[in-house]
């Protein structure tokens, strides 16, 4: 594999989620695999631009592909949106000679990474790291799988307590433009309902749903709600419209918040991290620039970042269709 790459940056960028780490690693390893020396970048952007790198080996990494969050750490990073700020970063990449970059993130991460690519022709290869799944180009991202089984667990538990006070619940999850956690928790955790962007319910249809799981004689019951779901205000306004309307019910809400992102990772989530990073490493090799690397029918492919970023991430129809027959 010939390729002038000599030195290889990697850096997590936005929101941390689980299998950051897990893609670390394969990034550093595969660059040692292949005789190419690997730099980590702390603090995403943010330490591009401050020069705060740190050479890693293949010893650098022992231990980390099991631990959640990013041992590279993440920050906002305000000053990379100007010219004067990339200029900074690049002028510190050169002087370090790292030839290219490995971004470990979001949608925000890539379009800073395109920009970049753009104005310095510098080559840059994305993987995806987000618990929300609303990338375009890959059925997955990093940290999606354990985001989901976290979230499954916890409602888990809260339906022991639904169940021994005879309580509705509504458990709000992270999803302010997708779906793709609620719904797939939803099924997986038996919730009587699931709310997401996707699909406005509408608040007649939330009660007359609620009327029929009290009348076929569940006690109780689990309404999984998307932050970014339409049928009320906020959930906590669906709490007070249901006491008003539905008296009967005893409501209770939970907003699960940043315990999504944490924990470790799943074994899917820790060998779909290893595989993107050998193929970030060895695309840059190669020669490729400006792709992000996702998965396809388990199959490892290559999206470009305009589309990764432009592109819309569609909710699985036939996944709600289950739903409405589960909620039977």
């Amino acid at each position: 594999m010939k390729s002038k790459i000599k030195k290889i940056g990697v850096f997590t960028s936005g929101g941390d989620s689980p299998g950051m780490n897990a893609a670390i690693r394969a990034v550093v390893r595969t660059c040692a695999y292949l005789k190419v020396d690997c730099v980590g970048i702390y603090r995403g952007y943010q330490g591009m631009i401050e020069a705060d790198f740190k050479p890693m080996d293949a010893r650098s990494v022992n231990n980390i592909i099991n631990k959640g969050g990013t041992i590279l750490k993440s920050a906002r990073c305000d000053d990379f949106r100007t010219a004067e700020g990339r200029k900074k970063a690049y002028d510190n990449l050169i002087a370090e000679g790292i030839d290219a970059l490995v971004v470990i993130g979001g949608d925000g991460s890539f379009t800073g990474a395109m920009v970049f690519n753009k104005e310095y022709d510098f080559p840059i290869i994305g993987i995806p790291g987000t618990i929300d799944n609303d990338i375009f180009g890959t059925s997955n991202t990093l940290g999606f799988d354990t985001a989901t089984n976290t979230v499954v667990e916890i409602i888990d538990k809260i339906r022991d307590t639904a169940s021994s006070h005879n309580r509705l619940f509504f458990v709000e999850v992270m999803g302010r433009d997708v779906g793709h956690i609620a719904l797939n928790v939803g099924v997986g955790a038996g919730a009587e309902e699931i709310l997401i962007p996707e699909e406005n319910l509408g608040l007649e249809r939330l009660l007359e749903s609620l009327k029929r799981s009290k009348k076929s004689g569940k006690s109780s019951s689990i309404v999984v709600v998307a932050e970014g779901d339409k049928t009320g205000e906020n959930v906590f306004e669906l709490k007070d419209y249901v006491e008003k309307h539905l008296p009967i019910y005893d409501v209770r809400v939970s907003v699960l918040g940043h315990l999504q992102r944490g924990g470790a990772p799943s074994c899917f989530d820790r060998v779909l991290a290893s595989r993107m990073g050998v193929k970030a490493v060895e695309s840059l090799l190669e020669g490729k620039s400006n792709f992000m690397v996702g998965i396809q029918n388990n199959e490892i492919t290559l999206t470009p970042i305009s589309k990764a970023i432009k592109g819309h991430t569609k909710i699985d129809k036939e996944l709600i269709r289950v739903s409405d027959i589960m909620t039977t």
